[in-house]
């Protein structure tokens, strides 16, 4: 899930990024649980609201943990308001050490709604080589500042170099726009119907430097 809501570009200072190590992941959980407590997908997954940031978070942090243990990476703001959560897909996927154990104790009785959105996710993901952006979250204090393009573009740099394609989920029609213009496109089917009311957005980022022409 991607998020940096709402879309648009301040003209202040964008803070230096950097490579996040095990220092850092209780600090990225918390950018995670800020950027995203007003999603539908989170208010569903823990509809009680007294319990949802604690829940989530723990959630966040297994997956935090297990990309910056060697799964993935995750790059960072240096004022720690920003972070992108990446997932190396180009051999064969893992998921974090007990999992399953993990999700029981944090869930508890929403445990089906998490393992409803799990299923979900893994029966929609593509099988071709990629880099799976997770988690994109940017404090709300510094939305609209241009971080969350920053993000991407670190780390699109060496997915090119590297003709290595990448993937995501959106979870809204502003940031389907702005991962548009990051050269990311929809795929078939192009959501993901987590309910009635809240899907998710399919969107592939072709392999390779960006063609000079597009609007890449």
């Amino acid at each position: 899930m991607a998020n940096t809501a709402p879309t648009g570009t301040n003209t202040g200072t964008i803070p230096a990024l950097r490579v996040a190590g095990l220092d850092d992941i209780d600090t990225v959980a918390d950018i995670v649980t800020e950027a995203f407590d007003h999603l539908e997908v989170i208010r569903f997954l823990v509809p009680d609201a007294h319990r949802r940031r604690v829940v989530v978070r723990d959630w966040y942090r297994l997956y935090i943990a297990h990309a910056i243990g060697g799964a993935g990476q995750v790059v960072m703001s240096d004022d720690n308001t920003a972070a992108a959560v990446w997932f190396d897909r180009t051999g064969q996927p893992s998921e974090p050490d007990g999992y399953a154990r993990h999700l029981a104790e944090l869930a508890g009785d929403d445990l089906p709604r998490f393992q409803h959105l799990d299923a979900l996710m893994d029966a929609h993901h593509p099988s071709d080589a990629h880099w799976h952006l997770l988690f994109l979250a940017v404090h709300p204090s510094r939305w609209s500042h241009g971080l969350g393009s920053r993000l991407m573009d670190y780390t699109h740099a060496r997915l090119d170099a590297e003709d290595i394609g990448a993937y995501l989920e959106a979870t809204g029609e502003q940031n389907r726009a702005l991962y548009q213009r990051h050269g990311y496109i929809d795929m078939n089917p192009p959501t993901i119907p987590v309910t009635g009311d809240t899907v998710l957005y399919r969107m592939w980022r072709p392999a390779g430097p960006p063609d000079p022409d597009s609007t890449r």
